[in-house]
């Protein structure tokens, strides 16, 4: 049986009923661990591009949803033209969000892709990029699965450019692990939020050199929070 979609960013393998379109909400509500996130993911984007080198820029965004992190943080940066981004979002309705407000922000190289975000294929000419987002991911697939994507973030970043990842800090707490396969592939911590922080952000360093990107492969399959911790 063909394996179902999920509603936001890649292959599901069962039914979907979550309304990823209406899970954004939780954004806009001042205070709520996703508006927490969202102000520490835009923060860190910002230092980023303060620190990147002078000339042209690209930027990937895995599973983007609504762009909420990456397409503000560009808008209000003074290195905003210099950024070429595609974000990869499956929801249409995700999408079109992102797409109408890149434009409102006169965000002229800025794509959004409709399709399933596990797909190296959609990064092959903008890799390796010196942006990399990777949110809102890490805590609805298998570990094996965040380790395969950690893997293919040293093809995706650029030396220098940045991944930036987000991950709850419930038990069990899984960050410690992800940093050190950061850490395997070359890439050193910038900024890991505590558990006391009571949302995980993650922002590491690329200091290797960029793997060919494989293409024709599929980093994750997302699973689900609920679905992961029911299991």
């Amino acid at each position: 049986m063909r394996p179902r979609r999920r509603a936001t960013g890649t292959a599901y393998a069962e039914p979907v009923t979550r309304d990823w379109y209406a899970w954004h909400d939780d954004y806009d509500q001042p205070g709520s661990p996703l508006s927490r996130r969202l102000t520490e993911v835009r923060l860190r984007i910002g230092e980023a591009l303060d620190q990147a080198p002078p000339g042209p820029l690209r930027a990937v965004s895995l599973c983007a949803g609504q762009g909420r992190d990456l397409i503000p943080a560009l808008a209000t940066h003074r290195r905003r033209d210099d950024v070429t981004a595609r974000l990869v979002e499956l929801d249409p309705r995700n999408a079109e969000f992102a797409r109408a407000a890149a434009a409102e922000a006169g965000l002229s190289a800025v794509e959004v892709v409709v399709g399933d975000a596990s797909l190296t294929d959609h990064y092959a000419d903008l890799a390796p990029a010196h942006l990399v987002l990777v949110c809102g991911i890490f805590g609805n697939i298998a570990d094996a699965d965040i380790r395969a994507t950690v893997r293919h973030c040293a093809a995706l970043c650029a030396t220098g450019g940045t991944v930036f990842w987000t991950r709850h800090r419930r038990e069990p707490d899984l960050v410690p692990a992800i940093c050190d396969w950061f850490a395997e592939e070359g890439f050193r911590p910038v900024a890991v939020s505590s558990p006391a922080d009571g949302v995980g952000v993650g922002v590491h360093r690329f200091t290797g050199t960029p793997r060919p990107l494989e293409l024709g492969a599929t980093m994750f399959q997302f699973v689900g929070y609920d679905r992961l911790t029911h299991h």
